[in-house]
């Protein structure tokens, strides 16, 4: 009985606390004039496990600067980004990519499927990364998710915008990642198509639990989100 209360205790706090945890997170460059310009200062927040967070702001307001750190791909000039408890930029480059590797997947604007894979082979290849044995079976069944089933064998240049970004939705969440950050993820398509991928994507969201983090500058998509964090100038305006 004690084993168990203590087992059952050590799931409830993993469950409370954030997935993305960011604090204090400052971006600065220096000019050729030599004054400094603050791309992020300060930002602060948390999103917890299931939550689907928009982020938001003008252009320039600092959206793909936060985006990029979030992931690890760009260095902070002060400030921690933690994915489950685990602060990026205390690891080297090698193991923020084996964080990443086991906890984020990515939608991208322009897709970004590797063009001599075909659909089934752009999905299996995070599972194999990973280790997976059964990576062809389970890549199989996300494209049937997606819609995808009758296309396992074309190359993205086969596939219309709308079906190469299911590719990529189904690459991000077959390897069940903590979480999915989606950088413009209807930013290529037209409406309707667009409109069919975030259907998808919070679908996804919902069933998996995986917590969804959508940089847009659509307000119409924002508003569909749990929550929205709001950039401007650099500074976190909404949370």
């Amino acid at each position: 009985m004690l084993n168990r209360t203590r087992s059952d205790s050590s799931s409830t706090a993993a469950a409370l606390a954030p997935v993305l945890e960011v604090s204090e997170l400052c971006r600065a460059v220096t000019s050729d004039g030599g004054s400094e310009l603050r791309i992020l200062d300060k930002v602060s927040f948390r999103i917890m496990a299931g939550e689907a967070v928009a982020i938001v702001g003008a252009s320039g307001s600092g959206k793909s600067t936060l985006l990029g750190l979030l992931a690890g791909l760009d260095a902070p000039s002060s400030g921690s980004v933690c994915i489950r408890g685990q602060d990026l930029f205390a690891l080297d480059e090698d193991g923020r990519a084996a964080l990443r590797g086991a906890c984020v997947g990515f939608v991208f604007q322009s897709f970004q499927l590797l063009p001599a894979l075909t659909a089934l082979e752009n999905v299996m290849l995070p599972l194999e990364l990973a280790g997976r044995r059964d990576a062809r079976q389970e890549a199989e069944a996300w494209l049937g998710r997606v819609g995808l089933a009758a296309r396992l064998g074309h190359y993205p240049r086969q596939l219309s915008g709308g079906e190469q970004q299911r590719v990529a939705v189904a690459r991000a969440f077959a390897p069940k990642p903590a979480l999915v950050l989606a950088d413009e993820p209807t930013g290529n398509l037209d409406v309707a198509t667009g409109e069919a991928v975030i259907e998808l994507m919070f679908s996804l969201n919902v069933e998996s639990g995986t917590t969804l983090v959508l940089v847009t500058h659509d307000n119409a998509l924002a508003a569909r989100c749990g929550r929205t964090l709001r950039l401007s100038a650099g500074r976190l305006v909404t949370n």
